[in-house]
């Protein structure tokens, strides 16, 4: 097939236009073939950059259509009095001016929350929950268990938590949690830590996908819990696991808000007790579904804590090109945490969910 051929059946599945049989051949073939799935991901994203330059190229197109149509001088000598005239204005005028003042300066600011100018990156307001090991007043690392550890004493420069995506060894974390990482050990309930290397990586969601890479590993149990694609509902009751301290912490509290820090529509606001080193733990519901992932809180606000939504979480796993999973994986469909008491459910659990270790 040449490479005219190629982008046009792509052009067709995207838009829709291939019969399902054909359809079905398609998506075949890129669960087979990594390259072709590879050029069918770069044509993605070439088509969406190119529809996103289309739309500033036409933006600015109109808006030089309505500069050229506006007469410049007729609405300078309409709007701008003599100079006589202006203090007898701002003496009529001076509190309807106030007001309108007002109401453009609230404008603004309301354009730049909604724009996310104010985000959570730029404010000392939010803080990511990375664990500063190097902070601590700990002398020697303590292994969350009496058995001796494997992999490395050293506790590391930084920690947060991570839990098991699929049972060959797939684990998912926060970007922030390994960025800037030679390299990444996690730490099971056990005290046994295994090498990762970086799969995937998503900052704009935050999310990072790693996978166990050591000779030590042996193949998880099935995976208890699944991954819920719809939101979730405000008041719902939720906890996590993580490891702000050197063994795992159990949390429970409520969906606050179904948007995030300044509005973010990615993530949700939970009432819940959270700290630093908590960052990539699993956030559930009563029912055992992840419906998120802890990423920060707000500092002068107790109990506000925030999750990326499992549904972007999800949309990140879609996107990893199939040429840089070592393995195969597809996530579990069977929930085994629903109808258990919660303390059966966290004894279940405790075994997919890892202490990140970065140095």
């Amino acid at each position: 097939m040449s490479d005219l051929e190629l982008t046009n059946l792509i052009e067709a599945y995207l838009k829709g236009e291939l019969s399902e049989a054909e359809s079905s051949d398609f998506a075949r073939r890129r669960a087979d073939d990594p390259e072709f799935d590879h050029k069918v991901v770069e044509h993605m994203a070439f088509v969406r950059d190119l529809a996103d330059y289309g739309q500033r190229k036409q933006l600015i197109s109109d808006m030089n259509v309505i500069h050229d149509a506006l007469d410049i001088d007729a609405i300078q000598n309409e709007l701008v009095p003599a100079s006589s005239q202006i203090v007898q204005m701002w003496r009529k005028y001076r509190v309807s001016t106030a007001v309108a003042a007002s109401v453009a300066l609230l404008a603004v600011f309301s354009t730049l929350l909604f724009t996310g100018y104010f985000s959570k990156t730029n404010s000392s307001n939010y803080s990511a929950l990375r664990r500063d090991v190097n902070s601590l007043k700990t002398i020697v690392n303590r292994n969350i268990s009496s058995k001796p550890a494997t992999g490395p004493v050293n506790p590391g420069q930084f920690s947060g938590t991570g839990f098991a995506l699929s049972e060959n060894g797939y684990i998912i974390t926060n970007n922030h949690v390994i960025s800037g990482a030679d390299s990444v050990y996690i730490q099971n309930s056990d005290g046994d830590s295994f090498r990762v290397k970086k799969i995937y990586v998503d900052p704009a969601n935050d999310i990072a996908v790693l996978k166990i890479d050591d000779a030590n590993f042996k193949s998880l149990k099935a995976i208890p819990y699944t991954f819920k694609n719809a939101a979730a509902d405000v008041g719902e009751n939720v906890f996590t696991i993580g490891f702000p301290k050197d063994n795992w912490v159990y949390n429970k509290g409520y969906l606050s808000s179904n948007t995030g820090y300044s509005g973010d529509t990615t993530a949700y606001q939970v009432d819940i007790s959270v700290n630093p080193g908590n960052s990539g733990g699993p956030l559930l519901d009563t029912r055992g579904n992840v419906i998120g992932i802890i990423s920060g809180k707000q500092t002068q606000t107790e109990g506000a804590a925030f999750a990326i939504k499992s549904e972007y979480l999800l949309r990140s796993i879609e996107t990893i090109p199939q040429d840089s999973l070592t393995d195969k994986f597809e996530l579990n469909q069977k929930n085994r945490l629903a109808g258990l008491r919660n303390t059966d459910q966290i004894s279940k659990l405790q075994d997919f969910i890892f202490m990140i270790k970065v140095y």
